[in-house]
């Protein structure tokens, strides 16, 4: 089974291909709600209505959004198996917003998986993109920048080698502290 991060990288892959110069990851844990959301939007060309109805296509022929239709229905099956939903809104030259919902508690929900280092990795081989990702729970939530993150290393690149593990490592201990995905590792052990 997929984690969520994989899906995260696949949805993301598809906004740089797009040419966002700006993309926005946003995590929302309610386990009272029964509510596991990610939120990926960003900023590049876009999609027409009829591409927008080819995109969850499978057997989409190959081009630009061939990935994409490969992508969507396996997110979109995880998201159904928990009684959640995946929509997409997209608008020429204005970027594109993907929302899958999963039920939080639901077995059938695939791990979060490493966020930490998903997000480094897009982080370091993409920088002239910025990333931008929210992770609430009940515990509180965190913010990762990477703006931020440049200003802080005055010069130095985000994919020094010095630096990613220092960054993964900062996501990582902060996402433990708001127990991002705490349901997981209690299933799981």
């Amino acid at each position: 089974m997929k984690d969520l991060s994989s899906h995260m990288m696949d949805i993301v892959q598809n906004s740089i291909r797009a040419e966002a110069s700006w993309i926005q990851i946003r995590i929302c844990e309610d386990p009272e709600a029964d509510l596991f959301l990610i939120e990926i939007q960003d900023n590049g060309c876009g999609m027409d209505e009829a591409t927008l109805a080819r995109v969850r296509d499978p057997f989409l022929p190959a081009g630009q959004y061939a990935k994409w239709a490969w992508e969507f229905p396996l997110l979109q099956q995880n998201a159904e198996r928990t009684g959640g939903k995946v929509s997409i809104v997209s608008q020429p030259g204005q970027g594109t917003t993907l929302t899958a919902r999963f039920g939080h508690s639901h077995l059938d929900r695939p791990p979060l998986g490493d966020v930490a280092e998903t997000l480094t990795l897009l982080a370091a081989a993409n920088p002239a993109i910025h990333f931008s990702y929210d992770h609430s729970t009940p515990s509180g939530t965190y913010r990762f920048d990477t703006q931020e993150i440049i200003q802080v290393l005055e010069g130095v690149p985000l994919g020094h080698p010095e630096i990613l593990p220092a960054i993964q490592n900062l996501i990582r201990e902060n996402l433990k502290e708001i127990h991002a995905d705490q349901s997981m590792s209690i299933r799981q052990s």
